[in-house]
């Protein structure tokens, strides 16, 4: 990455020597795999996840009228809208890392999207595991159907099935459940086909960057139907829930990844790119019809899941508890960014949002708005975009996506201004509010010890010395006299799963256990590949 030679570049090495000397950790081996453990029992609520792709809040409950989302806005009516929801990066791979471990993608190394795409994973720090580990230590029978994209291999620790729900027959009766359901039909690549749709182009909402014409809007249209679409299958989940008798005892999340698949939202940490939806419907527990309107990063979901089922939040979970008996304060930021973006997008952006305003730190400024990303390039209103812009038709707002440098630093009056259009950066009336925005990003950076400015070759070598997998240690097992058993790995940041006799059921370790069948053991940590399988 070749970086212009300002004061930026000094930010840049600095926090990455800082990323370089921070993110290294020594972890003491402990006979606990998983802390935070506690007993299931039959009083623990069920928790139902419905993930969505490349979806901003465009649904009839927050407000836009030219969504068709009845089931969805069913479900706030039920529960609670969270209005100020946001993601740490506006694209899928990134975002998803961040909410299976409630960790930055900064701090864990996920922050390139993809590292597939350079034939590596991220290996986050050795404390840092997927939370779905601590519920099924506690008892939770853990489905996720059937996305991942975690930058790192799904450790099998992590689910007890990968497909399929609470319905699957594995699931012991009574069991308490935490069941992902992602719904695809919204994602980018969906919203490209223009010549059938339900939606009026003409009634289209357009931002103030986007031309208006008949191409335009029928990509818009094209959208809110997959939205449309989406709302569906949520609706047939939430009756199927119905229909078992467990709505009355499950706690029913809803999210979306990052912002709409369209130019200018996804892949762009602004309020397009990084505000997503969320609702929650907890029976008894939350005001049907309520809103919240703190400030939420999307980190925030795994510990409020584990604050709202009585297990101890892990320390190193950067989110905080929004709900339940660990519930935390309101931040009074949140933050994002951005970086490689597929294969030929090399970026470096970090940005923070209070209520009302947003930072954007541009570290590599020489780099457009407007790169050529193959895949995105398939989106008509890209095509369309790009089309008026070299015929010199475009005016105003519609500019400023194609000029050939971004500015330094980026600020925006989201009240005043919600398309993000108007950057206040060189005002002297908000010199103030930049500096302490600055500021704030500058000192989380920091704090998190985020490793954007590391070169990404560099990054690859610290986690895959020499460019090879590193293989997680063989576990080691221990059967004392009384038949309690004890494992143990010596790969730090290791999580251990264990199955009995001649059942292929993994078990996650979470302390001494008895056995009167032949143990089998395996370890993995993130980004490592799973160790040999040893018996006793």
């Amino acid at each position: 990455m070749n970086i212009a030679p300002t004061r930026i570049t000094a930010r840049i090495l600095r926090h990455s020597m800082l990323g370089v000397g921070c993110a290294i950790f020594t972890l003491l081996l402990s006979l606990s795999a998983v802390p935070g453990a506690a007993d299931a029992s039959p009083e623990k609520p069920n928790i139902l996840w419905i993930s969505c792709e490349d979806t901003s809040p465009d649904l009839g409950c927050y407000g836009d009228r030219y969504a068709t989302t009845p089931n969805l806005d069913k479900l706030a009516a039920e529960g609670c809208r969270f209005d100020r929801a946001y993601v740490t990066f506006p694209v899928c791979a990134p975002s998803r890392s961040s909410i299976i471990t409630g960790v930055h993608p900064g701090t864990l190394g996920t922050h390139q999207m993809r590292t597939g795409m350079k034939n590596y994973e991220a290996v986050p720090p050795p404390e840092v595991k997927c939370f779905t580990e601590y519920l099924r230590a506690a008892g939770f029978y853990c489905s996720n159907h059937t996305k991942t994209d975690y930058q790192f291999d799904a450790p099998f620790t992590a689910w007890d099935a990968r497909k399929g729900d609470w319905r699957n027959p594995d699931r012991q009766s009574g069991q308490p459940f935490f069941c992902v359901i992602n719904l695809g039909c919204s994602h980018e690549s969906q919203c490209w086909d223009i010549t059938k749709l339900a939606h009026d182009p003409g009634k289209a909402p357009l931002p103030a960057f986007y031309p208006d014409t008949p191409k335009v809007r029928s990509g818009v249209a094209r959208y809110y139907d997959q939205v449309t679409e989406m709302d569906r299958q949520a609706g047939a989940i939430l009756r199927r829930l119905e229909a078992d008798g467990l709505a009355g005892n499950t706690i029913v999340f809803f999210w979306g990844d990052h912002g709409r698949g369209l130019p200018r939202y996804k892949r762009w940490p602004y309020e397009t790119g990084l505000r997503v939806p969320l609702l929650v419907r907890w029976p008894g527990q939350l005001k049907p019809g309520s809103v919240n309107d703190e400030l939420v990063c999307l980190t925030d979901l795994a510990p409020t899941v584990l604050s709202m089922v009585g297990v101890k939040i892990p320390a190193s979970i950067q989110g905080r508890a929004l709900l339940g008996e660990q519930k935390g304060p309101e931040p009074e930021y949140v933050f994002g960014g951005r970086n490689r973006m597929d294969l030929t997008s090399d970026d470096y952006i970090r940005t923070c949002r209070d209520k009302r305003f947003r930072y954007i730190h541009n570290f590599t400024p020489q780099v457009p708005y407007a790169q050529t990303i193959p895949y995105m390039e398939k989106s008509p209103i890209l095509r369309e975009w790009r089309r008026l812009n070299a015929a010199g038709e475009l005016a105003g707002p519609q500019q400023l996506w194609f000029a050939p440098r971004k500015p330094d630093e980026e600020l925006y009056d989201t009240a005043a201004d919600p398309d993000e259009v108007n950057n206040l950066a060189g005002k002297p009336e908000h010199a103030a509010t930049l500096k302490r925005m600055r500021a704030a990003l500058d000192t989380w950076m920091t704090d998190i010890h985020d490793l954007g400015g590391v070169p990404e070759e560099q990054l690859i070598e610290r986690f895959w010395p020499g460019h090879k997998q590193p293989v997680t240690a063989t576990p080691v097992i221990e059967t004392a006299a009384d038949g309690t058993v004890t494992i143990t790995c010596a790969t730090p940041g290791a999580s251990i799963g264990y199955r009995l006799g001649k059942s292929q059921k993994w078990h996650v370790f979470a302390g001494p256990f008895k056995a009167r069948e032949a143990v089998h053991a395996q370890a993995i940590r993130l980004g490592y590949k799973v160790s040999e399988e040893i018996s006793q």
